[in-house]
């Protein structure tokens, strides 16, 4: 690919990194392996993602240590709701992202192109100091994609640990075999978007490929251990957009296959689709939408189905999957926990009927 000039961004950085995932190609050019567009960047050229650069041969992260903001939230809003409910979260993230999606509500950040405008220092250690100071039980990476920082966000996650906050990763996917491991074994939790069914939709809407998040989502939910050899905890969202990825078909397809390489235990987050950055001409998602979706995964046999970004507080609350059960675990009102009766770790249960409820509570 033609990458853009790096011009003088590289002498206004903090301390750019040598990225972890790349190789030099015979013509001079050096690739970027981290995620699948493979860029291939001659000196002074940038990748898609706009943050990794060819200087002196090496792809280097030239936002590591930049952050566009922080805040603090609570974490059923990354959407999680079976990590830790009710706890806070310190919410940060970069500049640039390798997705192409046109309904992007953070285009702002991910397109940036100019970091230094919507970004403050930031070291690993920093962002967990201020965790702790502000009682934050997990560090999400958000708002943009932490793929494309996730040289930053590894290092970030590793000193999270040593103070006893979760690290949890807020994501598209869209990252190459290779870099996975030490990514999302970096993760106590992930939400990784699963933007639709089709390829056509992923390209044509988001510019990347399905199969590709797919690999991604089996590897971090089948594979991917947190350093004490427990299984990083994932959620799945799903933005449904009226009339592109909404259909009968591809929602049954995509319940079908979460439930044959993820198990019913894996939540799905149905997120209601508002107009923004270039769709600003397709309607906001109708409630009936979301629920016709809901009872479409439930039927494929999905355990655990959330509504989002609608005021429905009955698709905010867990409840227990066991059919003859169908107890109210975790009462939600928006992010508001009404009533949370579980607890135990990784081992807990519900109290009406013993069912074991999949999450770290």
């Amino acid at each position: 690919m033609t990458g853009h000039p790096a011009q003088s961004a590289h002498t206004q950085v903090m301390h750019p990194v040598f990225g972890r995932w790349q190789h030099p190609l015979d013509d001079g050019r050096v690739q970027c392996d981290l995620c699948p567009r493979e860029c291939k960047l001659r000196e002074g050229q940038r990748g898609f993602c706009f943050v990794r650069s060819n200087h002196d041969g090496h792809i280097e992260l030239d936002t590591y240590g930049r952050s566009s903001g922080f805040a603090i939230d609570p974490v059923e809003k990354k959407p999680l709701n079976h990590f830790h409910p009710g706890s806070a979260v310190l919410s940060f993230g970069t500049a640039g992202c390798n997705s192409a999606c046109k309904f992007c509500q953070n285009w702002d950040i991910s397109r940036a192109r100019d970091w230094t405008r919507v970004s403050r220092e930031a070291e690993p250690d920093d962002i967990a100091d201020l965790a702790v100071m502000h009682n934050a039980q997990s560090v999400a990476f958000t708002y943009n994609d932490p793929i494309v920082f996730a040289e930053y966000a590894i290092d970030t996650a590793d000193a999270c640990r040593e103070k006893g906050i979760h690290p949890i990763a807020v994501t598209a996917g869209y990252m190459n075999a290779c870099a996975r491991p030490a990514f999302y074994d970096a993760m106590d939790a992930a939400n990784i978007d699963l933007k639709g069914f089709t390829e056509d939709f992923y390209w044509s809407v988001t510019g990347t490929h399905l199969q590709d998040v797919l690999d991604t989502i089996d590897y971090a939910v089948n594979e991917a251990r947190t350093p004490n050899g427990e299984h990083v905890w994932v959620e799945l969202t799903t933005l449904l957009i009226p009339g592109r990825n909404d259909d009968d078909a591809q929602l049954h397809a995509e319940c079908a296959w979460i439930r044959e390489h993820c198990g019913p235990d894996v939540p799905l987050h149905f997120s209601a689709f508002h107009p923004d950055y270039k769709m600003m001409d397709v309607p906001p998602t109708p409630l009936a939408t979301l629920l016709r979706a809901r009872e479409i995964a439930y039927a494929e046999g999905l355990n655990y189905v959330y509504t989002g970004n609608v005021h429905y507080p009955e698709g905010d609350t867990t409840y227990c999957p066991n059919p003859e059960c169908g107890a109210v675990l975790v009462e939600r009102d928006w992010y508001r926990i009404l009533e949370n009766r579980l607890s135990g770790g990784v081992a807990a249960i519900c109290p009406e009927c013993g069912t074991p409820i999949a999450g770290r509570w």
